[in-house]
């Protein structure tokens, strides 16, 4: 794993619990990253994210490259909030980076997640390794985004599928390849 300079990346941590929203911004420090900014629940990190497009000046900071977001939180989750940022016109980043962090990693919420086009699953508890390979797998392998009628995020296909029968509904003619920095 190559050593990376996160020194120029904001991060949003959303997050609940006090402790675990502390913990996580003390290892993105130690880590590397430049900025760290939180958020109690989902409400208020699409507060935070409207004033970052309205006036970068008064939220102070000029963007978010990347959210870090816990799935259990009242009264707005980790999934309402991912929903807000790939689906709204009022997101000021329908591609930024997306990590849900979560306690809860079975198939089932993991699917839910991919479907809602997370970036990236941690399961809590996490390690410093987990955390990072997260944050490089965002640096050295960026997934194009695919807009199709039921699906806007990151191509969910990570590896070539191993059945030779092409499963998806549509034509590929049919889908629209919104970025692929490849």
């Amino acid at each position: 794993m190559a050593n990376y300079n996160f020194s120029m990346f904001t991060v949003l941590v959303v997050e609940d619990n006090r402790y675990m929203r502390s913990m996580l911004r003390t290892l993105l420090y130690a880590l590397g990253v430049g900025n760290v900014v939180t958020a109690g629940d989902g409400g208020e990190a699409i507060e935070l994210l409207r004033k970052v497009k309205e006036n970068p000046t008064e939220a102070g900071i000029g963007a978010v490259d990347m959210v870090f977001s816990n799935w259990q939180m009242e009264p707005v989750d980790g999934t309402m909030l991912l929903k807000w940022v790939r689906r709204s016109k009022e997101s000021p980043d329908r591609f930024v980076p997306f990590i849900i962090v979560s306690g809860y990693a079975d198939f089932q919420r993991v699917s839910v997640c991919r479907d809602l086009g997370v970036t990236e699953f941690l399961a809590k508890p996490y390690s410093v390794d987990n955390l990072l390979g997260r944050l490089t797998a965002l640096v050295e392998r960026p997934r194009q985004f695919v807009l199709i009628e039921s699906y806007f995020g990151p191509d969910r296909r990570r590896r070539p599928s191993p059945t030779p029968l092409e499963r998806r509904v549509m034509k590929e003619s049919e889908m629209e390849i919104i970025y692929d920095d490849r």
